[in-house]
């Protein structure tokens, strides 16, 4: 169970205190947990769909929306708006790119890219709840945290000596690619066809932003891995209601 602690520490703003400082076994081992993190916050936000039901349909996305924000700690968000700071500023440099991706400070594109995505994820929501569809949302925050374990399987970390490296030095590959396939599996078995359907098209996602990824970088770093896991969880929203 500690494994799954670790994750939930470390993905969520729940009170969760660990004993110790987790050995960097542990700490790969807690990838494997990522997708069990989203399944539970898919849970939450289909359990609190259904306390809203009857309420004002803008206010009812808008409540969704902000505790899936608050779930993460928008921790993820904050990885986006460096990365699209960093893409943009970066002007191609794998150097700058970086650099600039360790500012804390925030741009003009770093907060347009957010309103965009929260703006297309809350229409999203809209859509999921005239639709009687809730129990999709199950969907986005578990394929978001696998995406985020395929990442780290498969993807070199860039910033040596960061938590990062230790979570992909340590990580069991084969066990990652059994929970992968464990991850399609029960995607089928929550939505059937649209489940697999948001597989095929989150996996088209992350092809994608893994090669710009290694183009620019050779590899991620945690704030690219945010970014992934948003945009990720964007595109399922939008494939499931387009």
């Amino acid at each position: 169970m500690l494994p799954f602690w670790i994750a939930l520490q470390f993905l969520s703003s729940l009170p969760v205190r660990l004993p110790g400082m987790p050995a960097p076994e542990q700490m790969g081992r807690s990838l494997l947990c990522y997708p069990l993190v989203g399944l539970l916050f898919g849970g939450l936000l289909w359990g609190l769909d259904v306390v809203l039901d009857g309420s004002p349909l803008l206010l009812h996305a808008a409540l969704l929306l902000s505790a899936w924000v608050l779930l993460s700690g928008a921790l993820h968000l904050d990885g986006l708006a460096d990365s699209a700071d960093a893409w943009l500023g970066g002007f191609g440099d794998r150097e700058r790119t970086l650099l600039i991706m360790k500012d804390p400070r925030s741009g003009p594109i770093a907060v347009v890219t957010l309103v965009l995505v929260l703006l297309l994820k809350f229409c999203a929501l809209l859509a999921l709840i005239e639709r009687d569809q809730a129990v999709l949302l199950l969907l986005a925050p578990l394929i978001g945290r696998a995406a985020l374990l395929a990442l780290f399987l498969c993807t070199p970390y860039v910033r040596a000596g960061g938590l990062g490296q230790a979570l992909a030095d340590h990580l069991p590959r084969r066990s990652a690619r059994l929970v992968l396939v464990a991850c399609v599996g029960a995607c089928g078995l929550l939505a059937g066809l649209n489940g697999l359907w948001a597989v095929l098209v989150a996996a088209v996602a992350f092809i994608a932003l893994r090669q710009l990824m290694m183009r620019r970088l050779g590899g991620t770093t945690g704030d690219t891995a945010g970014a992934l896991l948003e945009l990720v969880e964007l595109t399922v929203l939008l494939a499931l209601v387009l």
